[in-house]
């Protein structure tokens, strides 16, 4: 992978301005096993854009087994026409299953739709009505679990994100989408389940890309979660209510030497360090 060795299961989370979008490569037997999750862009990433369709071609890759939509903003699929027109087959679109294509549709009338939702909504209708392409695939080292808030109960596009954990080599990543504090609440009230999944993660990304209105209190205060590491996936600050990452660092147990550097990193964002890869090998996970 462009000289990224994959070894027991890379994760990249890229720098894709106040986006998101992450690439899970897996070794398997006589091959490799993709996961993007999200598909967002840079629009200027050192002086030119920066699409993971282009990532993807560069490396000669032509098929990824899944593509997570953790949220229908535009923000978070601006890149998917580009990896369709560049001939990137995609196995599994996985998203919120209460909110159909037109739903989508719908619910982006009033802010208007940009051309990344429009292609995803229409894949999602194709898809449907052939019945291909809507079950997960099973992804060797990779334990996916997904929940969600069911639509008409929420009717915006935030709380409607699919909150995607996975559980890769026995590592507990967890990406909510832009999940708003509303909508972590009812998920905590109505899913059992979630409540102990949120108590084992250990790489937290944080909702809404780090804005105020992201945060659940609860996660950490009622229900246990000590991540090892916040990733905050966003550009420079667009918002005050950006201005979380020493509460998200209050929450965070830290790691030792992050990329040579003494001291204790709680948080990470990729307006500051850029790309961040997860390396898997012999049952360790380490962050560069």
């Amino acid at each position: 992978m462009a000289g990224i060795p994959v070894l027991d299961g890379l994760l990249q989370i890229f720098n894709v301005d106040h986006g998101q979008c992450a690439l899970l490569t897996m070794p398997r037997p006589g091959g490799i096993s993709r996961v993007l999750i999200d598909c967002g862009h840079s629009v200027d990433f050192n002086g030119t854009p920066w699409y993971p369709g282009a990532h993807l071609a560069s490396m000669g890759v032509t098929y990824i087994d899944m593509l997570i939509c953790t949220n229908y903003d535009e923000d978070h699929m601006s890149g998917y026409p580009d990896l369709i027109k560049r001939g990137i087959t995609v196995g599994c679109i996985l998203g919120n299953p209460t909110v159909s294509p037109e739903t989508i549709v719908n619910l982006k009338t009033e802010d208007g739709m940009g051309a990344g939702i429009e292609a995803v909504a229409s894949a999602l209708a194709a898809r449907r009505d052939i019945g291909w392409g809507l079950k997960p695939p099973f992804i060797s080292g990779v334990d996916l679990t997904w929940t969600y808030n069911p639509h008409p109960f929420f009717d915006d596009e935030n709380n409607l994100s699919l909150v995607a954990t996975l559980d890769i080599n026995g590592f507990r990543f967890m990406f909510p989408g832009d999940m708003e504090t509303r909508g972590w609440n009812n998920l905590l009230a109505t899913c059992p389940q979630f409540r102990q999944t949120v108590a084992g993660v250990h790489v937290l990304i944080a909702a809404h890309h780090g804005r105020d209105n992201g945060i659940c209190k609860n996660i950490f205060d009622l229900y246990g979660c000590r991540p090892k590491l916040i990733v905050i996936s966003d550009d420079y600050k667009q918002y005050d209510t950006q201005e979380t990452t020493s509460y998200y660092a209050s929450k965070a147990q830290g790691i030792e030497g992050y990329r040579g550097h003494s001291g204790t990193r709680y948080v990470l964002t990729t307006r500051r360090d850029g790309e961040i890869r997860f390396s898997f090998l012999n049952g360790r996970c380490d962050v560069y």
